[in-house]
């Protein structure tokens, strides 16, 4: 290569240099601006799932509590409210405290997948299970007794089913739909991996 060819080269390979640092650097702002983005949706599915299980609580404590079960659907599905001490669908009474420190557990490991969050269905699952547990943690914190064993206000009553509650039903969707995705190979940071 001649001196002139050289002098003409080294500002291309400069700008091809200082492109592909821009490009790099563009790519970097993309993935946080994805990350950002999927963070969001968390928060927005997490305070949706949130609102309305308090919002359905406050509803039937104030209506329906002492009352005779509402009939929705006939007797296959109604409205009854029970307080449970115990986890989703009554189980482990005598567990309280256990379940409120698998609530916050819960709360910390979703707080840490966030970070490296960029894809939009664990955004979804991962919301839902956020807003299912902040639901039932709240109850364990502020209904009595206290002391983060209270009573979970539990309403919808299928026939022949345990009763629960819209946070309840959160937590199995999101956790169904981290099942599903899982199974599909697809990891909370975007990437898919084949076993």
């Amino acid at each position: 290569m001649t001196e002139a060819e050289q002098a003409i080269g080294t500002p291309d390979a400069g700008k091809a240099e200082g492109g592909a640092g821009t490009s790099a650097a563009g790519s970097g702002e993309a993935a946080a601006g994805r990350g950002k983005r999927r963070v969001g949706v968390l928060l927005a599915v997490a305070a949706l799932a949130y609102l309305i299980d308090l919002t359905s609580k406050l509803a039937v404590v104030a209506k329906l509590e002492h009352h005779a079960p509402v009939e929705v659907i006939g007797t296959w599905l109604q409205f009854e409210v029970i307080r449970n001490r115990g986890a989703a669908f009554g189980f482990g009474e005598a567990m309280t405290i256990v379940f409120t420190v698998i609530a916050v557990g819960v709360i910390v490991v979703i707080a840490r997948l966030a970070r490296k969050l960029h894809s939009l269905p664990w955004a979804i699952a991962l919301g839902l299970l956020l807003g299912g547990a902040f639901g039932n943690l709240t109850d364990r914190i502020f209904r009595a007794p206290g002391d983060f064993q209270g009573a979970v206000v539990d309403f919808i009553a299928p026939s022949h089913f345990a009763v629960f509650n819209l946070a309840d039903s959160a937590i199995v969707c999101g956790g169904f739909l981290i099942v599903i995705l899982s199974f599909r190979g697809l990891d909370p940071d975007g990437t898919v991996h084949k076993d």
